[in-house]
């Protein structure tokens, strides 16, 4: 049981590290997909091509040049990851995930697609907890900066105290009994 949990975890590692932010879109490459699916990625292409309408801009695009160049530079990429890297990638968005799952009718393709997907779910999930924490912390904030003047005058009547504590007390006068000769 624990050895199957492991795996999941492991697969899920490697689906999360191959999702990219392309256009402000978290996006999957065919080449990564293909992978996944155990085949190469030219048959991926021809087989979102021949279905293309199945694809709007919305679930799959293709880099531009600029993007492209971009992206490589961005990753050190060993002469081994660069195959593939001649043409620009198509870039699927989860929904277009999801579309591939249509048209690739495999086991494989399916089981793959359904681990992505709840990557891609999680991930929402993250952000959006993520989102809400930092919604709290803009309003601590905006509490705070209206304090802000009450906190510096607690730090200036403390520091005042803490001098008044560190000045040696003048002498005093001595009571109680008088002792007379």
């Amino acid at each position: 049981m624990i050895k199957k949990e492991l795996q999941a975890l492991v697969i899920e590692q490697k689906i999360l590290s191959r999702i990219y932010v392309v256009r402000n879109e978290k996006v999957m490459l065919d080449r990564d997909l293909a992978q996944l699916y155990g085949i190469e990625t030219k048959r991926l292409k021809e087989t979102v091509r021949r279905n293309i309408e199945r694809f709007p801009k919305d679930f799959m695009f293709e880099m531009s040049k600029k993007e492209f160049e971009t992206w490589r530079t961005q990753f050190a990429t060993s002469k081994e990851d660069r195959t593939g890297l001649r043409y620009a990638p198509f870039c699927f968005t989860e929904q277009g995930v999801t579309m591939l799952s249509c048209i690739l009718n495999s086991k494989t393709a399916i089981e793959v697609n359904l681990r992505v997907i709840r990557v891609f779910v999680k991930m929402r999930e993250y952000a959006l907890t993520h989102k809400e924490i930092f919604l709290q912390l803009a309003k601590l904030e905006k509490e705070v900066k209206g304090n802000s003047r009450d906190i510096e005058n607690i730090f200036i009547v403390l520091k005042e105290l803490i001098e008044k504590q560190n000045k040696p007390l003048p002498p005093r006068n001595k009571i109680g009994f008088k002792q007379y000769e």
